[in-house]
């Protein structure tokens, strides 16, 4: 049977073209399905929900394969007979559309439909769901629509019922009353980690205090099916869910308009790779179909790979490629002695126009820059998760977890070491005051310059100092003068500092000095690398040769590992160099081990990895393989650092 669920209805409202494209998984690639990053917060969702059924002892599960939507639907009729009874996974099914319900109590026909969210709300903001000028925000706006679906089908299965809807959420104004919540809950090796959570407690009295709230929203959801708020332009509520209905149903394509922001984030848009490898990409049909775009188009830069542009040459005259863009579509302000954002954005479509690879870099200002920097420089990384549920008593939901640290140092006569690093894998730990009095002791010895990549270490480190404030570590006044000399307050603080030795971003140095064509227009190190090495001789020759050959100490390779690989004539991304786990198990090892992380080689996998660590039940041989893994996967991104440097000081500056 085939339905339109409200995961499919979201998905609907995001572009009713994706429904086309994701009944049919085995013809189109759907890089969602893969994520990591969206895998491991699912695995903290399935907690969320686990501690929300807690507060209804007597709430009854309706059991039913995902795919049995009529047996689910009848199996909660009957249980709806009922005069007081409280549901979880309650099934609905009505004219082609399906739904489950987290929570749904009902007393007499008076029904609360609970949609348990793991995400945070903060009761102090008035302008939480509405903003100031009284429309949805847009963060909330997918979630709200959801309930709305929901409440839509339930009503019209069930007309005699009175329905309110409430979003249940972690809310950050309270604190765990009790140790290890986080552990309390935990996924099982085999089975479904939504349906049977292994629990660790006695008693719900065991759970403390809930960190959870319940949010009456139906004011917000009748607006929404009455039709005050839209989601796709000029189309009502109802209508919006036939449309989508009978698209998904009936497998027809919509022709829905391209959208610059949503295109350019597309799912369903397929690497060379993958489209070598047999699959269809939904980007294309969509621009070939709408745009009329032949397949050599596909080969011509074009809009979508502009860093920061916000479309509107796309949006009012429909000029998509790169060689279609003039200087006059780039007129943001100048910015005295660094590159403007409209600045990099018009080099690189000049330099997409001219088939121009070569760099352009500020060298006078990059020179002043680096000729402020004092040695040893030291270049660290940080790897988080922000949990749902609280390690440590006295702690908020979604408080920055900081379990593990990278660090390289570069001296003065140009040898390289990886210095230090930190790792918390064990489950329940709260590792924040370990994890920075061990950055304390890697960093405080000397005052040499310290690099961050992006805003995110000096972010993690001003949420830490809140911790710390709070807390009664004997050493807390001294980690928190220590972190202020390495960090900058954040915007809104109630008190502004920028510390002496305030971490340089070198994210931002790019952004101010360097432009290099084989980003696309990326600043993300997994790009600005690649690109580095591509442009740069001295790396090539340095990083091609074994570690023990080269100026260069490392804590997780051996001495006959290489970190570049040329293929033809471009250099090999460091990162998807990282050997897979459990390379060379013995399929006897693998069955006994979950082994469903393929690799570690960016965020959203180390965030992941994480998540298994501390959620799931396995063998110490895995645990071990999966903290190995991290320790190389958080080397590489220092390392990465270290070669960006190395290639401003000898490629462009000529510094030797």
């Amino acid at each position: 049977m085939k339905v339109l669920t409200k995961s499919r209805f979201k998905l609907g409202l995001e572009c009713p073209n994706k429904l086309f494209y994701t009944g049919k998984p085995e013809e189109y690639v759907n890089n969602k399905i893969d994520d990591p990053f969206m895998a491991a917060l699912a695995q903290g969702g399935f907690q969320v929900e686990a501690l929300a059924r807690m507060q209804y002892p007597d709430g009854i599960f309706i059991g039913a394969e995902h795919y049995e939507y009529q047996k689910a639907a009848d199996l909660t009729q009957a249980a709806l007979q009922q005069e007081n009874v409280t549901l979880f996974e309650a099934a609905f099914l009505v004219d082609g559309l399906f739904v489950r319900t987290d929570i749904l109590v009902k007393t007499g026909n008076d029904i609360k439909l609970i949609e348990v969210k793991a995400k945070s709300f903060d009761p102090g903001n008035p302008y939480f769901f509405l903003g100031k000028k009284e429309g949805l925000v847009s963060g909330w706006k997918p979630y709200l629509f959801d309930l709305a679906f929901q409440k839509y089908v339930v009503q019209k299965s069930n007309p005699i019922f009175h329905i309110r809807a409430f979003l249940m959420l972690a809310d950050k104004s309270k604190t765990a009353s009790v140790d290890g919540l986080n552990q309390m809950f935990r996924v099982p090796k085999d089975g479904n980690p939504r349906t049977d959570l292994i629990t660790k407690f006695k008693s719900p009295e065991e759970l403390g205090t809930s960190v959870l709230c319940t949010k009456d929203v139906d004011q917000i959801i009748n607006d929404i099916l009455g039709n005050k708020y839209k989601y796709l332009e000029n189309q009502d509520f109802e209508p919006t869910v036939v449309l989508l209905r009978d698209a998904y149903l009936k497998d027809f394509y919509l022709n829905w308009p391209t959208a610059y922001s949503k295109c350019k984030k597309c799912e369903f848009k397929a690497t060379a790779e993958q489209l070598g490898e047999g699959k269809k990409s939904g980007f294309r049909h969509c621009f070939k179909e709408l745009q009329h775009w032949q397949d050599r188009d596909f080969e011509r830069p074009n809009a979508f790979e502009i860093w920061c542009y916000q479309g509107k040459a796309f949006k009012d005259e429909n000029r998509l490629f790169l060689d279609e863009l003039t200087k006059d579509d780039f007129n943001g302000a100048s910015v005295a002695g660094k590159m403007s954002r409209s600045e990099r954005q018009w080099t690189q479509v000049e330099k997409s126009r001219d088939n121009d690879q070569t760099t352009t870099v500020l060298k006078d200002e990059l020179q002043a820059e680096f000729d402020s920097w004092k040695f040893p420089l030291h270049f660290i990384d940080f790897e988080t998760s922000a949990v749902a549920l609280p390690f440590h008593k006295g702690r908020r939901p979604y408080e920055q977890v900081a379990f593990q640290f990278s660090h390289h140092q570069y001296n003065a006569d140009g040898t390289v070491e990886h210095k230090h690093e930190f790792i918390s894998t064990t489950a329940g730990e709260f590792p924040n005051f370990v994890f920075v009095r061990a950055i304390m002791k890697a960093l405080k010895d000397d005052d040499g310059s310290i690099f961050r990549y992006s805003h995110h270490e000096n972010s993690v480190l001003n949420q830490i100092m809140d911790q710390l404030a709070v807390s009664t570590e004997p050493d807390k006044q001294e980690l928190i003068t220590f972190l202020k000399s390495i960090t900058k307050s954040k915007n809104g603080s109630v008190i502004s500092w920028n510390g002496i030795r305030n971490m340089i971003d070198l994210c931002q140095v790019v952004k101010d000095y360097y432009y290099n064509p084989y980003t696309k227009g990326s600043n993300s190190i997994k790009q600005v690398l690649p690109a580095c090495l591509n442009s740069s001789n001295y790396l090539k020759a340095k990083y091609s040769q074994p570690i023990g050959r080269i100026n260069l100490t490392s804590t997780n390779f051996d001495d006959s590992h290489v970190w570049i690989e040329l293929d033809v004539s471009l250099v090999k991304n460091p990162y998807k160099l990282l050997k897979p786990l459990f390379e060379g198990w013995a399929e006897e090892e693998m069955e006994e081990n979950q082994g469903d992380i393929e690799n570690i080689a960016d965020g959203g996998s180390a965030l992941m990895a994480y998540s298994k660590l501390q959620y799931t039940d396995m063998t110490d041989a895995e645990r071990q393989e999966i903290k190995n893994a991290l320790l190389k996967y958080c080397e590489l991104d220092t390392l990465a650092m270290v070669m960006i440097y190395e290639h401003f000081r000898f490629d462009i500056l000529k510094n030797k």
